[in-house]
């Protein structure tokens, strides 16, 4: 079974807020890198137990979150993907998981919730409310690549489960600030689901093998991880307010493929 496994930092236990764990000028970056790696690797080690054959992992924390040195020699990395979605996913792959992912934009009782970046409300496609787990689990959708196993925050793991029902889910920590923020501005949400109920890193790894293990087990018995695709697509988002820019909705349209809109750039006009 070959496995294509896309990671971030947000979702990791013990990554505690943004501005000190997850850019490169942050006091705990190589920390919270070294978290993050240790995941992953314990990810790694439970699919090749369950009978995985080959596993690439995805770099897709914004600079870059994963620390080579520390990867587990059996999984080859990728960074970087010039052509947009896809990123670089195909049908040669078996299935696909998450490791250290955070819930969409909007969603209560995560952390550091956001999708790309602080800016979005929210995205949807055919009416359904998606983040960046999302994108990528239709994508993977489309070419016939099942979504099988995803860890990261509690909120995280309930979007998985609602979209995806079946695939196995590993909660590291549960975000602890109510309501939606979607009055905010970029700055103000960028600072508003901060605090988290972290479990051990430690513990989260265990826990994170023996999930990667059984997803992988189960996936070769029973039928699950791909959503159900009906085109049309119509690709909706509604952006926040930012300084002077102000607040904003864009719509786009592909007949037949919903890696094509994902791929289509934003017509953004003033929401009314």
């Amino acid at each position: 079974m070959k496995i294509y496994v896309m990671t971030d930092l947000e979702g990791v236990a013990g990554v505690m807020n943004f501005e000190d764990w997850c850019t490169p000028e942050s006091r705990y970056y190589e920390t919270g890198k070294e978290f993050l790696t240790l995941e992953v690797n314990a990810a790694v080690d439970g699919f090749f137990a369950g009978g995985a054959t080959h596993i690439t992992v995805a770099d897709g924390h914004g600079a870059g979150a994963i620390n080579p040195k520390l990867l587990d020699p059996r999984a080859d990395l990728m960074r970087g993907w010039p052509e947009g979605f896809p990123l670089l996913l195909d049908s040669s792959y078996d299935a696909i998981g998450w490791v250290g992912q955070h819930a969409k934009a909007g969603t209560e009782y995560s952390q550091m919730t956001h999708t790309q970046g602080w800016g979005y409300i929210d995205l949807s496609v055919n009416g359904v409310s998606i983040g960046e787990f999302g994108q990528m689990a239709l994508c993977a959708s489309e070419l016939g690549v099942r979504v099988i196993f995803a860890s990261g925050e509690e909120a995280f793991t309930k979007e998985v489960q609602a979209l995806t029902p079946g695939a196995e889910t590993v909660s590291v920590k549960r975000g602890t600030t109510p309501g939606k923020g979607d009055e905010l501005d970029v700055q103000r949400y960028s600072r508003f689901h901060l605090g988290a109920i972290h479990v051990s890193p430690e513990r989260s790894r265990r826990m994170i093998r023996e999930g990667a293990e059984r997803a992988v087990r189960r996936a070769q018995k029973e039928s699950f991880g791909l959503i159900d695709l009906k085109p049309p697509f119509e690709r909706v988002a509604r952006f926040r307010q930012d300084g002077d820019r102000p607040r904003a909705i864009s719509r786009e349209v592909h007949p037949s493929s919903v890696i094509g809109v994902m791929k289509m750039p934003f017509n953004r006009q003033p929401e009314q």
